[in-house]
C-alpha cells in the first residue's frame, strides 16, 4: 500500500529548522507568513520579547480581492509593511514558514518590499 507523504509534517520540520537560524528582535522583527488554502497571514514578531508588533491577512477589511489568490497576497504584503511603517519598522528578517519561495508567498514577499520593507 502507498501511503502519500503529510506534506505539512515535513513544512513544519524545514520551519522548525529554519527557526533555529533566524530570530526576530524590537529593531529587526520576523516577517512571518502562513499560508492556507483559503487566506494568507503575515505578522511581525520580536522573538526576544515575544510580541507580535504588526500583523495583517485576507481577511482584514481593507482587502478588497479574494483571500486565496496571489493579488490578496501582494495586497497583504502592502498592508503589513505599511502598518510596520506606522510604528518605525523599516527593517525586517523575512520567514517564509517552510514555505516554498513560490506563488503566493513570493507575492506577499513583492508586496511587503513595494510597502517600504527590506529583506
Amino acid at each position: 500500500m502507498v501511503k502519500k507523504p503529510d506534506t505539512n509534517k515535513a513544512r513544519l520540520k524545514r520551519h522548525k529548522r529554519v527557526r533555529g537560524k533566524i530570530s526576530g528582535t524590537a529593531e529587526r522583527p520576523r516577517l512571518n507568513v502562513f499560508r492556507s488554502n483559503t487566506n494568507i497571514y503575515a505578522q511581525l514578531v520580536d522573538d526576544i520579547n515575544g510580541v507580535t508588533l504588526a500583523s495583517a491577512s485576507s481577511l482584514d477589511k481593507e482587502i478588497t480581492v479574494s483571500g486565496g489568490n496571489k493579488e490578496a497576497a501582494k495586497e497583504v504584503g502592502k498592508l503589513v509593511a505599511k502598518r510596520a511603517a506606522d510604528k518605525g519598522i523599516t527593517d525586517v528578517v523575512f520567514d517564509r514558514g517552510g514555505y516554498v519561495y513560490h506563488g503566493r508567498v513570493k507575492e506577499l514577499a513583492e508586496g511587503a518590499r513595494e510597502g517600504g520593507l527590506k529583506f
